[in-house]
């Protein structure tokens, strides 16, 4: 996921201290762009660019340097394409939170959307161009695919309201393999991660049912790996879970909304339960 998390934590704090509204309308949030906001945005942007670029080249692009190449031999088979769900899972994210961003900025919501996808789809193709001359890795379409996935999504919400009732999440738990320190980050580390898709369950029951479902209460489901040998071999994990959508409890103060959704993006712990390989129920899922 290339830094991914470092990268979320950052863009987190962005939309935080921004009190960027959550995409409920299509009215912009002032009339007119603010260029100090704008600029604001554009300078930890810039920022976060350079140390993101700087950290990834010292974890990950550090070693021999090739023509650029693409990745065919082990692209769709070395984790089982948990990394593709990364790839996704971050670009919605960071889709997601520029947008809001760009809405502070005053620009109108779809305005901001698209936007938001652009800058998601700028870094990642960078990143991904990057890796076409590293010899440990090599340019991906399957990523670029995913890239293009998760980052349009945020847009296809705008125009499908349907869509709207759906989010995407990661969570971590470290691995025994992590624990052991065959790792050196846990981002790195598949078994240690699970990529969420949720369904708001109150948006999506009949009228006559919606008094049973709490709105702040959803579903999710979560995809994992185990036993990884980088080779195509090792197990899909897969779980059923409960989702708390804290930001949708009624009458909050905008600003706690604002938090709540931003740490939407990451699956807190919750009632679940593992349905592949075997099951296994859990009273809390990290």
């Amino acid at each position: 996921m290339h830094l991914s998390v470092c990268i979320l934590c950052a863009l987190m704090l962005n939309a935080v201290s921004s009190g960027a509204q959550p995409d409920t309308t299509s009215a912009p949030l002032s009339t007119a762009i603010d260029p100090v906001r704008l600029g604001v945005v554009a300078g930890i942007t810039a920022t976060g660019f350079v140390v993101g670029h700087a950290l990834v080249n010292d974890f990950w692009w550090k070693g021999e340097k090739v023509p650029f190449h693409v990745n065919t031999a082990t692209d769709y088979t070395y984790a089982l394409n948990a990394d593709k769900l990364g790839h996704m899972t971050f670009s919605y994210a960071a889709s997601t939170i520029y947008s809001d961003l760009f809405r502070w900025c005053g620009m109108d919501s779809t305005t901001a959307a698209w936007s938001g996808f652009g800058v998601a789809m700028t870094y990642q193709t960078y990143v991904e161009v990057r890796d076409g001359f590293s010899a440990g890795y090599g340019f991906s379409w399957g990523d670029i695919a995913a890239n293009t996935v998760g980052a349009s999504l945020p847009v296809a919400q705008r125009y499908v309201p349907a869509l709207r009732s759906i989010d995407l999440q990661l969570s971590f738990w470290p691995s025994n393999e992590f624990r052991s320190n065959q790792y050196n980050a846990i981002i790195d580390d598949y078994t240690s991660t699970t990529h969420w898709l949720t369904l708001n369950a109150y948006d999506v029951a009949p009228a006559q049912w919606q008094s049973w479902f709490p709105p702040w209460l959803g579903l999710a489901i979560g995809h994992s790996v185990q036993n990884l040998d980088g080779n195509g071999g090792g197990q899909h994990v897969v779980y059923l879970s409960l989702d708390w959508q804290l930001h949708r409890i009624p009458n909050l103060a905008p600003w706690l909304r604002d938090v709540l959704r931003v740490l939407h993006l990451y699956h807190l712990p919750a009632p679940a339960v593992r349905i592949l390989p075997n099951v296994v129920w859990y009273g809390l899922r990290f």
